[in-house]
């Protein structure tokens, strides 16, 4: 990176809504403000501590600013989680896109380590100070800036300062893509932001991006129908299953029902939009195998091993494999009467060829590589000439 200084006074600019994307609220705190990727009273109405970390983390929300600037430096206090067991995480990053260019990426010092048991989910919150994260060397012309904040530090916006003014990236009349989905669709193991699947997919189809991806989290609550119902989109994706079968929330009798009540939720507020309901991806260890799903750290890293077993399919436990077949069957039946929606299986991002060639490193999870694969086979399925989102 770049550690040159301009020589100008810089100028501080206050950091409002209007310079942020992915976002759904925005608290003001002591430091400055939290995005969140959930509204406040859909967090108000759970008390689950994965959720509330997942929706804090913010995957796909950036800072977007056209400027001339030629270095821009941006304030943060982060909260960076920690696995009692398991070998420190590398530190998020931040992407620095200027007119849609991955251009430089940069890390943060400082902040708050939270630290998680995950054998007894207690949590334990050590303070830091605020860090500072700078760009620099860039092109003086007009330009279009975006800093991605790292999807897995909670990253509280504390100042912005640059060398020349500032204003909102105006308008470019792309449609806005909403999508929901697991820790995959969050984030899990990507590089950084701007390049989880998501975030790619996004950029091929020239789409405005808002990621409600919730590690651990995409598990049909209502609350969260209710916050894509009222947010403004002109695409909308959900992908089901994987959070469903390894928190092993519920059985295929209320699977069923609530998947209805979560798209009849969407609709409300967006009743003609373009929707795509997607199965999960491959996944060895859920395919036919029940959860809970738990952690495994005996050989030195983090793995996850399903713990049910087969037999409890009779009973209604929900694998990958029942779940799809249950939502091509409820996708199917509801199109007849909803033209505007769609069905993908998952295995079409991410087989069981994918998994010979590319195997999920914690057999969760992908990894970077996999991440870039499943972006473009999303665009070129739901963006290109005969996808869900044409026409």
């Amino acid at each position: 990176m770049n550690s040159q200084h301009n020589d100008a006074a810089p100028i501080s600019t206050p950091i409002t809504g209007d310079l942020i994307r992915g976002a759904l609220d925005l608290e003001r705190t002591e430091h400055g403000l939290l995005p969140h990727r959930l509204p406040a009273r859909a967090r108000a109405q759970c008390s689950d501590g994965q959720l509330a970390m997942a929706e804090a983390q913010p995957s796909g929300v950036r800072l977007a600013i056209r400027t001339r600037a030629t270095t821009v430096e941006l304030d943060t206090l982060r909260t960076k989680m920690a696995y009692r067991g398991a070998p420190p995480r590398p530190d998020g990053l931040y992407d620095l896109l200027v007119d849609g260019r991955l251009t430089d990426r940069a890390t943060v010092t400082g902040g708050n380590v939270r630290t998680v048991d995950m054998a007894t989910g207690s949590t334990e919150t050590l303070p830091g100070p605020v860090g500072t994260v700078r760009f620099t060397g860039l092109p003086a012309e007009p330009k279009d800036i975006e800093i991605w904040l790292p999807y897995t530090e909670i990253t509280e916006l504390v100042a912005l300062r640059t060398d020349a003014p500032v204003e909102p990236v105006p308008d470019r009349g792309r449609k806005v893509w909403l999508h929901h989905g697991s820790s995959v669709s969050h984030g899990s193991n990507a590089e950084s932001s701007s390049t989880t699947w998501p975030a790619r997919a996004a950029s091929i189809g020239d789409a405005e991006l808002i990621n409600i991806g919730l590690g651990g989290s995409a598990l049909l609550d209502p609350f969260t129908a209710r916050a894509m119902r009222d947010t403004p989109a002109n695409l909308i994706s959900i992908k089901i299953g994987i959070n469903l079968v390894n928190v092993d929330l519920m059985r295929l009798r209320a699977f069923t029902p609530a998947v209805h009540g979560f798209l009849d939720t969407i609709r409300e507020g967006h009743p003609t939009a373009p929707l795509l309901v997607v199965s999960p991806i491959h996944c060895p260890i859920h395919e036919d195998t029940p959860g809970p799903c738990a952690p495994d750290f005996s050989n030195g890293t983090l793995q996850f091993r399903a713990t049910g077993d087969p037999a409890e399919r009779a009973a209604g436990k929900l694998t990958l494999n029942v779940i799809r077949a249950e939502l091509s069957r409820i996708v199917e039946q509801r199109a007849a009467d909803d033209p505007h929606l769609h069905y993908l299986d998952g295995n079409a991002l991410y087989g069981e060829a994918d998994f010979a060639e590319l195997p999920l490193p914690d057999q969760l999870h992908p990894d970077a590589a996999t991440h870039r694969r499943i972006g473009e086979r999303f665009a070129a399925l739901a963006f290109g000439a005969e996808g869900a989102f044409t026409g």
